[in-house]
């Protein structure tokens, strides 16, 4: 029993620390931008391929989880609001490490500072999530039909949608042999530039209210703070870019911000 109230009071600090690595993350992403993408820069080391980099960053946060589920004895995996949030966040990292990484094309290269901090995030996020999960978080036995839950999973599901149809929109962008940025329009692209920064944030907030934990918010906290900003420089460079950009467009929120 001690163990196990060790490694709670453990999963509980990793998860204030990923709090407060978010306001440290904020301020400095207030001077600089996260170098990748259309942001690469060689200061942050040697360039990697796009497509091996989104699939070993990405894949820890599939990997590690699974591993978790299979290899340990998972004393709260049986009971149904457990399992629908761990099938939440697999159904996000299979499409994410699995999927996503093959249906890029051409991409420009990630330096490897970033590649290595994703990395790591990737086995510290999947490793706190999915142990809480399924070792420590307890709900009430019908916490499935509550409204926080109802609400998450909803706001969850439609984030995820958004995602990958953003990302589908910004893939075909370009025709076979084309080069160059293009003005991205449909889905949500038509309210925002970064669509497919508002459909992971609304994710993982979803996730998190659904979850009601720590370690949840925590994830959800981090994820805002991130893509937030690179929403906000995506929006700065369209508007620099292109004098043509629409300009009820906004940076991340409909109609707000």
């Amino acid at each position: 029993k001690k163990n196990r109230q060790n490694e709670l009071y453990i999963l509980d600090c990793l998860a204030y620390f990923m709090v407060f690595m978010a306001a440290c993350c904020f301020v400095t992403l207030l001077f600089e931008n996260v170098p990748y993408g259309r942001y690469s820069t060689s200061k942050y080391g040697f360039p990697v391929n796009a497509k091996v980099a989104w699939f070993i960053q990405e894949l820890p946060a599939f990997l590690v989880p699974f591993s978790l589920l299979v290899w340990t004895s998972s004393a709260r995996t049986s009971l149904l609001p457990n399992q629908l949030l761990i099938a939440m966040y697999f159904c996000h990292y299979v499409q994410r490490a699995l999927i996503y990484p093959f249906l890029i094309r051409g991409g420009k290269p990630t330096p490897f500072v970033s590649f290595a901090l994703a990395f790591v995030f990737c086995v510290y996020n999947g490793y706190m999530q999915i142990r809480y999960l399924s070792h420590y978080a307890v709900y009430p036995a019908h916490w499935f039909t509550h409204p926080c839950f109802i609400t998450g999973s909803v706001l969850w599901f439609t984030g995820w949608l958004v995602n990958v149809h953003s990302d589908h929109i910004l893939r075909n962008l370009r025709q076979p042999g084309e080069s160059g940025y293009k003005i991205p329009t449909g889905g949500m692209f038509e309210y925002v530039s970064g669509a497919n920064f508002l459909g992971e944030i609304t994710e993982w907030v979803g996730f998190a209210l659904a979850g009601h934990s720590v370690h949840s918010a925590a994830f959800a906290v981090f994820t805002a703070v991130v893509l937030a900003s690179r929403a906000v420089a995506h929006h700065k460079w369209y508007l620099a870019k292109f004098e043509n950009y629409p300009k009820q467009r906004k940076a991340l929120i409909p109609f707000l911000f």
